[in-house]
């Protein structure tokens, strides 16, 4: 995980096509602009333009090694990216561009669930048993939802030393805390 302090860095990522950018490559691991390209249905002029802005910002480096000629890997820096949303929006533009980017995280997430369920009936039984789909509200202080998160994500990162296969399929988990006045119906 890495914290982002600056908002020019997070802007680099508040474009549709580096968000998936990105994502591909967290979640599939190194690629090359072309094949990028095709999974996402861009040219590889635009992806190769876009991994290089996201180079600039430290999200995604070149691997060392990798490709020939003009074919170049590119592989993510970290696993998920976070930053404060205090510290974002108490600098000019930082309210839109938090917006922005929460907008897009959510729309995300959307389609990650929405696949899921499209998914799940071709799940054999030791996944269809496997898979969770929970929600709690708690009664927490913001110093109480801050240790909680930082729990969670702990938790994440011992199984990801641990427990990850790299020959098994990729089981997303998504941590989201925030307080709502009302549950919505």
């Amino acid at each position: 995980m890495v914290d982002v302090h600056d908002p020019r860095r997070l802007r680099a990522l508040a474009h549709p096509l580096r968000m998936s950018l990105l994502a591909a490559l967290r979640t599939d691991g190194p690629s090359t602009a072309s094949r990028l390209a095709g999974r996402l249905g861009e040219s590889s002029g635009s992806t190769s333009y876009h991994l290089r802005q996201l180079a600039g910002a430290g999200f995604v480096e070149e691997v060392e090694g990798e490709g020939t000629g003009r074919e170049r890997w590119w592989r993510a820096l970290h696993r998920s990216t976070r930053w404060d949303e205090a510290e974002l929006t108490a600098q000019p533009g930082g309210r839109e561009l938090a917006d922005d980017l929460v907008g897009r995280i959510v729309a995300q997430q959307r389609r990650m669930l929405a696949a899921h369920a499209a998914e799940r009936d071709g799940l054999d039984d030791g996944w269809r048993a496997a898979t969770s789909l929970n929600d709690a509200g708690l009664r927490l202080t913001p110093e109480h939802t801050r240790e909680l998160a930082a729990e969670l994500l702990a938790v994440l990162e011992r199984w990801r030393e641990t427990r990850e296969s790299p020959d098994q399929p990729l089981v997303h988990v998504l941590v989201d805390l925030f307080p709502l006045e009302a549950y919505p119906l």
